[in-house]
């Protein structure tokens, strides 16, 4: 994982409300266990035509969404099942962070743990920011911030181990394998008793 620090991109705005997670990645795809490939099956049923043509007039086919990393969609975004492939395809298509009012908490956590910014915002930046495809916006990880085109920055919030590991670009096990000499340390200076 690298770290994610700061992201400055264009937008590419889905207005949808209730995209889930088989929207995302449809359960067709779900059969790998590695991250590699699936961002080519990002929003599979949008993006492609029944005769596995491109669908020129979805969002992610448009020319202008070509290297936007910051997707901004409606409210509660990634509801549906746990799949930890949907934050997987959305960072293999290159999209680094996601925007909305509302974003499920299964969604969210799985996103956190694999290097994909998942920013809750108020209904007003929301709403400006789905006025204003393609605005270019500055997140900054550290201060938790978000700045917009027009200069606006609020502040989004974020569990702080989450941005530590975003910053540092690790997961979980990252973490404690960082720590291996502090824990054996305190293992060794432990009295134990069988």
């Amino acid at each position: 994982m690298n770290p994610v620090t700061r992201i400055q991109s264009r937008t590419v705005v889905m207005a949808n409300t209730d995209i889930d997670t088989d929207q995302i990645i449809p359960a067709r795809y779900l059969t790998t266990t590695t991250r590699e490939g699936l961002g080519k099956h990002l929003f599979n049923d949008w993006r492609y035509r029944a005769d596995g043509s491109l669908n020129d007039d979805f969002i992610l086919n448009k020319p202008d969404s070509a290297g936007c990393q910051v997707l901004v969609a409606g409210r509660n975004f990634g509801c549906g099942s746990s799949r930890e492939h949907a934050p997987w395809a959305l960072i293999d298509f290159g999209i680094a962070a996601v925007i909305s009012s509302e974003i499920a908490d299964i969604f969210r956590s799985n996103a956190l743990k694999n290097g994909l910014l998942p920013i809750v915002v108020d209904e007003n930046t929301l709403n400006w920011l789905l006025d204003h495809p393609y605005a270019e916006v500055v997140i900054d990880v550290a201060d938790s911030t978000l700045t917009l085109a027009d200069g606006t920055t609020v502040n989004y919030p974020i569990d702080r181990f989450a941005r530590y590991c975003l910053l540092e670009g690790i997961d979980q096990l990252g973490y404690l394998q960082k720590r291996q000499n502090e824990i054996r340390q305190f293992e060794e200076n432990r009295s134990w008793t069988p």
